[in-house]
């Protein structure tokens, strides 16, 4: 049966050769739109894991309350909590960055040229940020050419500012920020070259966690852009124990969160449960949560993407439904007579059903392996085209990349899905093929 239903197939190449070609654009498309998909996913995951890492720990409250009370919510004594995680024989194989830092707000101002602005300020060690930033589980970078924090962790009063926070406190021409408008930065002092006593252009920070203020000098040695403006008119990076300093002043020295960056991401549910079980047995009162609490725009923009996949494939759906199911139906028409005479040879109402069910499958299996074909083809020229844009939340143009590694399952999935698709689409043709009248079909012109 396989053998004439291929044979009917290329009976008549060209409806059969347009069929499969419309199936085959359909398969195409909804393949590179899942390595895209699944590039961006891969990519806003692993963007985040490098900067927030999975998990962080706080101490219970502080994610509902702490950024308004820093010193009620901080962690005490968190080297000693540090000490615990990572000498735990259960985590200790899962971990790879524990890291303590300090979110915290306030204003800076650069008196030269009487400006200040509020801040949201985070404290680092740049050197755990820096390897935190190397986190590669998907490969991304096959090349090596990760970002670094540019900070050293003995430099303890430098750090990084937004490019909008450089330009309102008057530090594009120091920090080399290119887009500040000329004529207006000129008439506002913008321009000028504020020193720090040989260590770069100056900045007073002032924060407190409570009571009195405390001010320190801060040098900022890069501007950098962060993607959304309302970051970038804000952001400050300093090392701990600046920020440390300019919070609780000469008060205890605690940290917001610490953070863990693990080798896998598929340890983050048993690392979770892991801290939780180790903070009821050690009786601290501490909490964890992982990078999809904080950042919830993360879940958000993967459901956004499925949500158009989902409809593009129903689209397609319904292009291969329609196009198999006209196939088919000439295909019937033009073989009325064939159908008659098989009907008087003893061939079953079923068989007959079979056997167009079977071209439909056919036409599916031909026109989706073509596909897979065609998406491998295109995919390894948008890879090697170099075509660059700017995705939401990157300040700067990126390569178009479509994920190729561990896309089998979605390859598989587009392949069934279509030739199933091509498979019903031949249902009612079929039906109406098997319920033809013998005697009619035969004298059928």
């Amino acid at each position: 049966m396989f053998k004439i239903a291929f044979r009917n197939v290329l009976r008549n190449g060209r409806r059969s050769f347009m069929t499969a070609s419309a199936i085959a654009v359909g398969a195409t498309a909804l393949i590179l739109f899942g390595e895209y998909n699944g590039m961006a996913m891969v990519g806003m995951q692993t963007g985040i894991i490098r900067s927030a890492g999975h998990l962080a720990v706080f101490q219970k409250g502080y994610f509902e309350f702490g950024s308004a009370q820093p010193l009620a919510y901080g962690i005490s004594d968190y080297n000693k909590v540090m000490e615990i995680l990572r000498s735990d024989p259960v985590l200790k194989p899962m971990l790879r960055v524990v890291t303590p830092s300090v979110s915290l707000g306030g204003i800076a101002g650069n008196a030269s040229v009487d400006r200040s602005k509020t801040f949201f300020g985070q404290g680092i060690i740049p050197s755990d940020q820096d390897k935190m930033a190397t986190w590669d589980e998907y490969q991304l970078h096959s090349g090596g050419d990760f970002a670094t924090s540019g900070l050293k962790d003995n430099d303890l009063d430098h750090g990084i500012i937004g490019r909008g926070l450089a330009r309102i406190l008057g530090l594009c021409k120091p920090l080399k920020v290119k887009d500040c408008p000329v004529e207006a930065a000129a008439k506002s002092g913008f321009l000028t070259d504020t020193t720090g006593g040989g260590k770069g252009p100056r900045l007073d920070l002032l924060g407190s966690a409570g009571g009195a203020p405390n001010i320190v000098a801060f040098y900022p040695t890069e501007a950098r852009g962060m993607g959304a403006r309302e970051l970038e008119d804000s952001y400050v990076e300093m090392t701990l124990p600046l920020a440390q300093q300019l919070l609780y002043g000469g008060g205890e020295k605690k940290v917001t969160s610490i953070t863990l960056q693990l080798q896998r991401n598929e340890d983050m549910a048993a690392a979770r449960a892991r801290l939780e079980a180790l903070f009821a047995a050690h009786h601290l009162n501490l909490e964890v949560r992982d990078y999809r609490e904080l950042q919830p725009s993360y879940l958000q923009i993967i459901g956004f993407l499925n949500v158009i996949f989902a409809f593009l494939t129903v689209v397609l759906g319904v292009i291969v439904l329609f196009t198999t199911a006209n196939t088919m139906g000439m295909s019937i028409m033009e073989r009325t007579n064939e159908i008659g005479t098989a009907r008087a040879m003893g061939v079953r109402r079923n068989g007959i059903r079979a056997q167009f069910l079977l071209e439909g499958a056919i036409l599916g299996a031909i026109g989706a392996t073509a596909g897979l074909v065609l998406s491998a083809a295109v995919t390894t020229l948008i890879n090697h085209a170099d075509i660059r844009y700017t995705p939401p939340g990157d300040a700067s143009p990126i390569a178009l990349m479509l994920l190729t590694h561990g896309t089998g399952g979605l390859l598989t999935t587009i392949w069934i899905v279509l030739v199933i698709m091509a498979t019903l689409a031949s249902i009612i043709p079929a039906n109406r093929a098997a319920r033809m009248k013998v005697v009619d079909a035969l004298r059928h012109v």
